[in-house]
């Protein structure tokens, strides 16, 4: 299977093909604003308008902000928005990454085996002078079998064992990982014994992934290697955490995703809360 990664050059040149890749285009703002805007002012030629909040989770209830779906009803999901098993994905949002690694990692748990990030996204796609397109892509019907548990998960239970016997990272920014600010869960601090990776340290200033040696390096500044502790990673709501499952597979580093997360751990308030640095 190919790396998680694919740039605006091999993109380009897949889409120019027999076979393209289905594109979703996943745009989405913390507290917004709706990101099909900035879809319909303008995306890579015959991507589909992809939803976090209804086509990539399922109902907000105690599984926290971004529960998984439910496998059929994800089945029926991608193929309304084309997806099927014998063409590639490509995902994409307009920031980092951080947003549509959601789309990348739920298909790969739903056993999808091509899937990709545009590296850079939309910026890097403008940026080379590619078109855009204004219209909205109606894709024809999808055949993608769902076959989940292609990638690791943790449940709340887990991922408190983990931060003890492994390495859990927290990707959210850090002044949320020590309890500083909390800007949409009621409760502000960091699971005991995790350790802060924010997302946004996972690329550099132009916005495209570090190399594979830089995120290693990156990782095992905090605990987190290629030998045998096992690693695993939690946000808000298990939306910018796929971003650092997708880094560390960069790397070279397997690693489990708290889907509830922050949201879901807080759910219960007899689950501890650490705050500060670590």
């Amino acid at each position: 299977m190919a790396g998680p990664l694919i740039d605006v050059p091999a993109l380009r040149s897949l889409l120019e093909g027999p076979q393209p890749p289905t594109l979703l285009d996943v745009r989405w703002r913390l507290g917004g604003p709706p990101g099909r805007d900035g879809y319909l002012a303008g995306h890579l030629p015959g991507a589909v308008w992809t939803d976090l909040d209804a086509d990539l989770a399922g109902p907000y209830a105690a599984g926290g902000r971004h529960p998984l779906p439910a496998p059929a009803d994800a089945q029926a999901t991608m193929r309304r928005l084309g997806v099927s098993d014998g063409r590639g994905v490509v995902a994409y949002d307009d920031i980092d990454g951080s947003v549509a690694a959601r789309a990348w990692w739920l298909l790969r748990w739903l056993g999808h085996g091509d899937v990709r990030l545009l590296d850079g996204g939309l910026t890097a796609w403008t940026a080379a002078g590619l078109p855009l397109e204004q219209d909205e892509t109606l894709p024809e019907r999808g055949d993608f079998t769902a076959r989940p548990g292609a990638m690791p998960v943790l449940d709340a239970d887990a991922a408190a064992s983990l931060a003890t016997a492994g390495v859990l990272l927290d990707a959210r920014a850090a002044e949320r990982f020590r309890g500083e600010v909390e800007p949409v869960d009621p409760v502000a601090g960091h699971v005991p014994g995790a350790r802060s990776a924010p997302t946004t340290g996972n690329v550099g200033a132009d916005g495209l992934f570090l190399d594979p040696a830089a995120l290693r390096d990156r990782f095992a500044a905090v605990g987190a290697t290629d030998d045998d502790a096992p690693v695993g990673a939690y946000c808000g709501s298990g939306v910018t955490a796929a971003h650092t499952v997708l880094a560390l597979e960069v790397a070279g580093i397997p690693a489990a995703l708290y889907a509830g997360s922050w949201s879901e751990w807080v759910t219960d308030p007899s689950r501890p809360v650490a705050t500060g640095p670590e």
